[in-house]
């Protein structure tokens, strides 16, 4: 009976995690902006990685556009190449220039990347992709940035990713990407970070000159066990030697 039990457990269980797995795989088959390292900051460059999932079951991918709003005033993109794929920055005259914190005036400012895929690379209905950029100098006045994107398909069908997420309510059928921004270091901040790198090379240094030290003690005291064994093998064959010849000595007496 218990084994019975066991197995209704077991099976519930599998059917609890498949379910899941398939919620989550339903959940995030949109397009999003996700961060592969330290956050980026207020003011400072970003690297951010656009993942696409193809969707429609009968016609593929072709072509991603993302919107880069002008009043964020990016000044540079840099887009990572993607096979079978070529990327266009597009840049607009600002009506009026945006200063930035270090005092650079953004008079045309980055609007939109898009990336269009060649003959033969177009995302199936199960592939997904994922398209790289580094950016900046990012606002310093928002906590957010968003990257209203646009899907569109071999058939002609497009879709457009959009869609604001209210704070603290539900998510949108078709949301924008979004990352949000660290605030800023502040100098001192920095300053205490490069003190721990210091620090923590310091005591790099430390450890390997310690390992240096050992391994010359070690080496050392081998040498002196080696010459003390060659000493005592070279007195007791001269004590053997002597010996010998006493004995013939005392044999021809």
């Amino acid at each position: 009976m218990s084994q019975h039990v066991f197995k209704r457990a077991g099976f519930l269980a599998a059917t609890i995690g498949v379910a899941g797995l398939l919620g989550t795989g339903v959940a995030s088959a949109h397009v999003t902006a996700n961060v592969y390292g330290a956050q980026p900051t207020k003011g400072g460059y970003a690297a951010i990685v656009f993942r696409v999932p193809s969707e429609e079951p009968t016609t593929m991918t072709t072509k991603v556009a993302v919107d880069f709003k002008a009043d964020y005033g990016i000044g540079s993109v840099r887009t990572k190449p993607v096979p079978g794929w070529t990327a266009q920055v597009t840049k607009s005259k600002l009506p009026t220039p945006i200063t930035k914190d270090n005092g650079t005036q953004i008079t045309e400012a980055v609007t939109a990347v898009t990336w269009t895929a060649a003959a033969g690379s177009e995302l199936k209905s199960t592939d997904y992709q994922e398209f790289e950029v580094s950016f900046g100098p990012l606002p310093s006045n928002v906590d957010e940035v968003e990257f209203p994107a646009h899907q569109t398909y071999s058939d002609g069908k497009v879709v457009d990713w959009n869609q604001a997420t209210p704070a603290g309510g539900e998510e949108p059928e078709h949301p924008a990407p979004v990352v949000k921004l660290a605030a800023k270091a502040a100098e001192g901040d920095d300053h205490a970070a490069m003190g721990a790198n210091t620090a923590a090379t310091t005591g790099e240094h430390t450890e390997a000159a310690a390992a240096t030290s050992d391994s010359t003690a070690r080496w050392l005291g081998g040498a002196g066990l080696l010459v003390g064994a060659i000493g005592v093998g070279v007195g007791a064959g001269a004590t053997i030697r002597a010996r010998k010849a006493t004995a013939k000595s005392g044999g021809a007496s």
